[in-house]
């Protein structure tokens, strides 16, 4: 459940900001980017973001978590492994995210974008 609204908020946060950007975007399809270009530099500040909080979380969830299980009799190992796989699908699902939000500007008419200016 937290997945799926993570992912609508994720996906009303790239319709904003795609919203905002549409001029930009229109300008750089008349000028000769690829739709290939576009979806890059549309999910560059996204993953960039992403990484960041994985960077800062990781370490500090390790902290605690470690905190927590040393109060039991029988220990756990915490292991990077254990991160690494939800933080490579929470990557993947906000990537796939946003590709499909943008695959729509970058595919538009940039006239379409143009007009009005």
């Amino acid at each position: 459940m937290a997945i799926v609204i993570a992912c609508l908020d994720l996906f009303g946060l790239v319709a904003y900001t795609t919203l905002q950007r549409t001029n930009e975007i229109g300008v750089r399809k008349v000028l000769g980017a690829s739709s290939q270009d576009i979806l890059s530099l549309l999910s560059k500040d996204f993953i960039r973001l992403m990484a960041i909080a994985a960077i800062l979380s990781v370490p500090l969830i390790m902290w605690g978590l470690t905190q927590w299980l040393s109060q039991y009799a029988f220990r756990v190992e915490l292991t990077p492994w254990l991160f690494l796989f939800p933080i490579s699908m929470i990557f993947l699902i906000a990537l796939l995210t946003v590709v499909l939000k943008s695959m729509k500007v970058a595919t538009t008419n940039p006239v379409e974008s143009l007009r009005y200016e």
